[in-house]
């Protein structure tokens, strides 16, 4: 059941949140997809898009910052794979989901595979939402007590295999057909990488990360789910 009135909205964002939303417009973006944008009186379409990236750097950083105090003997390359398996579209769909931010989602796609991926979208929009609200203390600290203590199973994580790469490099191998990374940094943001995927003369999944590395693992496994439908 979508959540229709400002009333019923409000509320469920402070069951969700733990606190009241000061700037309750901010929190009405960040579940606007593209295909429903509204417009400001200039004509620029009001959608979730960049909150979500506000929101993606934000969740990134305090994954990063609790795993690395949470693993404080694990190597590098673990610790990128658990943010990895953490912050991914697909897991973020299902914390959305599990915290019932899909009653909140506005969107006209019917989809139902798109209506997942929008979901993760629309978490780290709500994310930025939050952060832009209340600011970064009070965002990490909902995003410890709320998202990850409630609900991300860590010992399960550990046990995920997440090596996207290697299964999609496997794959081709086995169709007979060539697969391309192409990995540069973001044009707008030279803290992160951007991979696109390459099969044959198809483009296929795209990903970003903080490394080259974490980059073309998301973009990988993009083009891994594309490739099961």
């Amino acid at each position: 059941m979508k959540v229709s009135s400002k009333k019923a909205f409000f509320n469920e964002l402070v069951r969700v949140l733990g606190f009241p939303p000061g700037k309750v417009r901010l929190y009405e973006l960040a579940f606007i997809h593209k295909s429903a944008s509204l417009s400001d009186p200039k004509g620029n379409p009001l959608n979730y898009e960049r909150l979500e990236y506000l929101g993606d750097a934000v969740l990134g950083a305090i994954t990063a910052e609790f795993l690395y105090k949470r693993y404080p003997d694990q190597k590098e390359g673990f610790l990128t794979k658990m943010r990895s398996k953490i912050v991914n579209g697909d897991h973020l769909s299902l914390l959305a989901q599990a915290m019932g931010l899909d009653r909140l989602m506005e969107n006209r796609l019917q989809n139902e595979q798109a209506n997942r991926h929008i979901l993760g979208d629309a978490f780290e929009a709500f994310i930025g939402a939050v952060y832009l609200d209340k600011g970064y203390r009070r965002t990490r600290r909902f995003v410890l007590k709320r998202v990850i203590k409630k609900h991300v199973d860590l010992s399960d994580l550990e046990n995920i295999e997440t090596n996207y790469k290697s299964r999609l490099i496997e794959w081709a191998q086995k169709n007979k057909k060539e697969v391309i990374f192409y990995t540069d940094m973001e044009p707008y943001d030279p803290t992160r990488f951007i991979s696109f995927v390459s099969i044959g003369e198809t483009l296929f999944g795209s990903g970003t990360g903080i490394s080259k590395k974490e980059a073309e693992q998301n973009a990988a496994y993009e083009t891994l789910q594309d490739l099961e439908e």
